[in-house]
């Protein structure tokens, strides 16, 4: 049996081992994937153990997902990084190779866009967009949004300099797609956008928005990453102003459809799971 989890800490709320088990199912897979809780500081050690005790049960340690707060510390043990994950500097996802390395790569950044584009249907090309954040999240999504050909991408962060950092380390990248890239404030954003993608934990922690609502142009898409009572602050927000509000759902399975591909060499039906999912959190 290939073995595979999610490791994160907290890490009891995931989804992801419903998620892999539908896909599976769905698929015609043989796996088992659960869920790993590490140590704040422990990340590499839960990593180890969970590949040993694999092997001492005679089955193969495939991989494994990452969720907060582990997601630079993946990057840093995997020997292998794939081009996205060495430009966000962030992994989410490893896969055990069969001579024992281990290869990092990112797939929030392909969920997302695939959610926006696919599930939601807001085509990104041309189009202005703005993400609030310049953590691990907001890194591991800015590459792939720049690949969609967005007329103007706006990286807005409390601290400024964090969000100069990131837009300077993806500047070469936005101007092979002749995006302009920008860097501000919170409290400073220029102008208006069609989607605005929440990367922060404003809505985890209980926050008020972080920007004004003068960034929403009429029925402009807002997204928070997060899913669930956790995105309804924002949601909530976007709705009282003409925006057409969705949270992170659809993004959690789209980039765990990316995780399973690159483990499994399948596709699995994601919008399927998607729908099947979104049925069991609106009943909770």
């Amino acid at each position: 049996m290939d073995r595979y989890c999610v490791i994160g800490n907290p890490v009891e709320h995931s989804r992801s081992p419903w998620i892999h088990a539908r896909f599976a199912a769905l698929t015609g897979q043989a796996l088992e994937y659960g869920r790993r809780l590490a140590p704040l500081g422990g990340f590499a050690a839960t990593v180890d153990s969970f590949r040993a005790e694999a092997a001492a049960a005679g089955d193969r340690a495939g991989g494994c997902n990452v969720t907060v707060p582990f997601k630079f510390d993946a990057a840093a043990m995997a020997q292998s990084l794939s081009g996205r994950a060495r430009l966000a500097q962030a992994v989410n996802t490893l896969r055990f190779e069969p001579d024992g390395r281990i290869h990092g790569d990112n797939t929030d950044g392909v969920g997302l866009v695939n959610d926006i584009e696919r599930n939601a249907g807001v085509p990104l090309a041309g189009r202005d967009l703005l993400l609030i954040g310049a953590g691990g999240a907001a890194a591991g999504v800015l590459g792939p949004l720049l690949d969609t050909g967005l007329r103007r991408l706006v990286v807005a962060n409390r601290t400024v300099d964090k969000a100069v950092a990131l837009v300077r380390r993806h500047s070469a990248q936005a101007l092979g797609h002749s995006t302009a890239l920008e860097a501000w404030a919170l409290d400073a954003v220029p102008g208006s956008f069609d989607v605005v993608v929440n990367a922060t934990a404003s809505s985890l922690a209980g926050d008020a928005v972080p920007v004004p609502a003068s960034v929403l142009r009429p029925g402009a898409l807002a997204v928070d990453m997060m899913y669930g009572r956790a995105a309804a602050g924002f949601m909530d927000w976007a709705s009282a102003h003409g925006a057409v509000p969705r949270d992170g759902l659809g993004m959690l399975v789209e980039q765990a459809a990316e995780a399973f591909a690159l483990w499994r060499g399948v596709r699995p039906p994601s919008a399927q799971v998607l729908a099947e999912l979104r049925t069991l959190v609106d009943a909770a």
